[in-house]
C-alpha cells in the first residue's frame, strides 16, 4: 500500500471516529464522563415544542424620547451658557426655545450647531412665532440613524438577557423595518420569558417634589409629575416627582441580588462607570436631606432619603422582591434597558406533543427517502453502489456530527435540506460510477478505468457543487428562520458529501487495487 493511499486511508478513519464521538451525547445519555462537552444535536422549536413570540418596536416613540433628551440637555447647555431662555417647551418634535433677550438668537444657534448636530432650524410653518422665539427639530438623517440604531439595540439587548435566561439555542432576529421574531425551543410557560424580554428597564434617578411647589396627588405643580410605586410597608403609593431626569440607567456597568432585611426582601445592587459615579456624587451631594427616587419603567421602586453623599459609584434598589424577580431585574440592568418600548403582536406556544409528531414525520421521511436511494443504487451498481451507499451512511453521520460539533440547530427545514444533501451526494456518486463504465467499455484496466473516472467527474461534480453551495450561502445571508436553517444544512452537506462521496470512496477502491490485483469492477 503507498504512503499516499495510507494517508487517506488514516484521514478517513480519523474523521469516523470524530464522528462517533460527537454524537454520543446525543446518542447516550448521560454522556460519558470522559468526555470534555456533554451537549447533543440541538432540536429546534418544530421539532421539541418552545414558544414563538413576535414583537413590534415602537420606534416612534424612542425618536420622541431623544427629542426629548435634547431638550433637557438644550436647556441645561443654555442655562449653563448663561443664555436667558424664557422657557424650552416641545410640541411634537419640535423644540420651542422663548428668549428673554432677541439679542442672543446667534448665540443659541452657535451653540446647537456645536453641541446638538442632530437638531436644525424648524421652519416658519412649524413654529417660530417671532424675533424671540426659536424652534428646533429633529435632522431627517438622524431620524433614519435612530431608527436603524434602536432596532439593531433592541435585537442586542433581547439576545443578552434571554442568553443570561438560560434558554438553549433561542433564535433572535429582525423581521421587516420594526418586528422583532422570538423563538424559545424547549420553554413551555412563556410568561416570565415576555416579562423579561418585554420589559423595557428604563431606570431613572429623580428627586421627589417637596414644598408648597409641588402640589398634590389630583393637581401637581409646574415641573412634577406623579408616578405610582409602593410605600415601605408594600402598599401602593402615589409619589410627587421632578420631571427632571437627574441621571438614567445608562451608566451602570454591573447590577447583581443581594439579601436585603427581613422586611425588605431581596435587593439589587449597582455599580456606576466613572461618569456615572461622578455624577450620583454630585447629584447626592447637593440633595442631602431629599428622598431620591428610583424609577423603573415609570415606577418608583424605592425613595430613600439621602443622609451623605454617594462617592463610591454604588447603590442599591429595594422593593420587597422575591428571589427570581431580583434576579430577573439585575439581568435587566445589566443588559441595559431597551431603546423602545415593544409590543407583543403575536403568540404561539408548540407543544412537545407536537413536537414529537414532527420529529416523527421527519424521521420517517428521511427513512424511506434513505432507503428508496440505498437500494437502487445497490440493484443498478451493484458493489459500485454498495460502496457508494456506505459512503451516504458515512456523510449523514458527519452533518449530524457538525451539528453537534458547532451548535447547530436542527429543524424540519434541516431534515429537508439533509434528504436534499442525500441526492446529491448520490448524484457524485453516479457520475463517478458512469464515468467508470465508460473507461471500461473503451478497455481500461480496473485500475486505470477508477483513476480516470474519478479525474473526469471531479469537474462536473465540483462546479454543480460549488453552484448550490454558493445558493446556500445567499439563501442564509438574506433569508430568516427556517430558511436560514435549510441553507445550513445545505452548505455544511455539501462540504460532507464531497469528503464521503469523492474522497471517502476513492479510499475504498485504493484499498482493493492495492491489497489484490483486481480483474473486473462490479458495477
Amino acid at each position: 500500500m503507498s504512503r499516499t493511499v495510507l494517508y487517506r486511508v488514516a484521514l478517513f478513519v480519523g474523521l469516523a471516529v470524530v464522528a462517533v464521538v460527537l454524537l454520543l451525547p446525543t446518542f447516550v445519555r448521560p454522556a460519558p464522563s470522559w468526555l470534555p462537552w456533554r451537549q447533543p444535536v440541538r432540536l429546534g422549536l418544530d421539532l421539541q415544542g418552545g414558544t414563538h413570540l413576535l414583537y413590534g418596536v415602537d420606534i416612534d416613540q424612542a425618536i420622541d424620547r431623544s427629542v426629548d433628551r435634547s431638550m433637557q440637555d438644550l436647556e441645561r447647555e443654555l442655562r449653563d451658557a448663561q443664555i436667558g431662555a424664557s422657557s424650552v417647551e416641545m410640541t411634537g418634535r419640535i423644540i420651542h426655545i422663548r428668549l428673554a433677550n432677541k439679542d442672543r438668537r446667534r448665540d443659541v444657534e452657535s451653540l446647537v450647531k456645536d453641541r446638538f448636530p442632530g437638531l436644525v432650524r424648524a421652519t416658519p410653518s412649524e413654529g417660530e412665532g417671532g424675533d424671540d422665539d426659536l424652534a428646533f427639530t429633529i435632522e431627517p438623517r438622524e431620524v433614519q440613524r435612530l431608527r436603524e440604531n434602536v432596532r439593531e439595540q433592541a435585537l442586542k439587548i433581547i439576545r443578552n438577557r434571554i442568553d443570561q435566561f438560560g434558554v438553549a439555542e433561542p433564535t433572535v432576529q429582525a423581521q421587516g423595518n420594526d418586528e422583532i421574531v422570538v423563538q424559545l425551543p424547549g420553554i413551555q410557560d412563556p410568561q416570565r420569558a415576555k416579562e423579561l424580554i418585554g420589559r423595557t428597564a428604563l431606570l431613572e434617578f429623580k428627586l421627589l417634589a417637596q414644598g408648597p411647589q409641588a402640589g398634590t396627588v389630583d393637581k401637581p405643580g409646574p415641573g412634577v409629575q406623579v408616578l405610582p410605586g409602593k410605600s415601605e410597608t408594600g402598599r401602593r403609593q402615589s409619589y410627587l416627582v421632578e420631571r427632571r431626569t437627574l441621571m438614567t440607567g445608562d451608566v451602570l456597568t454591573d447590577a447583581r441580588v443581594s439579601p436585603g432585611s427581613a422586611t425588605e426582601g431581596m435587593a439589587v445592587e449597582f455599580v456606576l462607570d466613572a461618569r456615572g459615579a461622578k455624577q450620583f456624587g454630585q447629584v447626592t451631594t447637593t440633595s442631602v436631606g431629599r428622598n431620591l427616587a428610583i424609577v423603573l419603567d415609570g415606577v418608583v421602586e424605592s425613595a430613600p432619603v439621602i443622609r451623605e453623599p454617594i462617592t463610591g459609584g454604588r447603590g442599591q434598589i429595594t422593593g420587597r422582591f422575591d428571589f427570581a424577580e431580583a434576579q430577573d431585574l439585575a439581568n435587566v440592568l445589566r443588559n441595559g434597558a431597551l431603546p423602545a418600548p415593544l409590543k407583543l403582536m403575536e403568540e404561539r406556544t408548540v407543544g412537545p406533543s407536537l413536537g414529537q409528531d414532527s420529529i416523527r414525520n421527519g424521521i420517517l421521511s428521511f427513512v424511506v427517502g434513505s432507503a428508496s436511494v440505498i437500494l437502487f443504487m445497490v440493484l443498478y451498481y451493484r458493489g459500485g453502489g454498495l460502496i457508494a451507499d456506505g459512503a451516504l451512511l458515512m456523510n449523514v453521520l458527519l452533518l449530524v456530527a457538525t451539528f453537534a460539533a458547532f451548535g447547530f440547530t436542527l429543524s424540519l427545514p434541516g431534515i429537508a435540506g439533509i434528504v436534499l444533501t442525500i441526492g446529491m451526494a448520490v448524484d457524485a456518486n453516479v457520475l463517478i460510477l458512469e464515468r467508470i463504465r465508460e473507461e471500461l467499455r473503451l478497455g481500461k484496466t480496473p485500475r486505470a478505468a477508477i483513476e480516470a473516472g474519478y479525474e473526469r467527474a471531479w469537474y462536473a461534480i465540483r462546479d454543480s457543487n460549488l453552484t448550490t453551495f454558493l445558493s446556500g450561502l445567499i439563501l442564509f445571508q438574506f433569508g430568516t428562520g427556517p430558511v436560514r436553517g435549510f441553507a445550513i444544512t445545505l452548505c455544511v452537506g455539501i462540504l460532507t458529501s464531497l469528503a464521503t462521496g469523492v474522497f471517502g470512496t476513492r479510499v475504498v477502491y485504493d484499498m482493493l487495487t492495492t491489497r489484490r490485483r483486481l480483474t473486473t469492477v462490479s458495477l
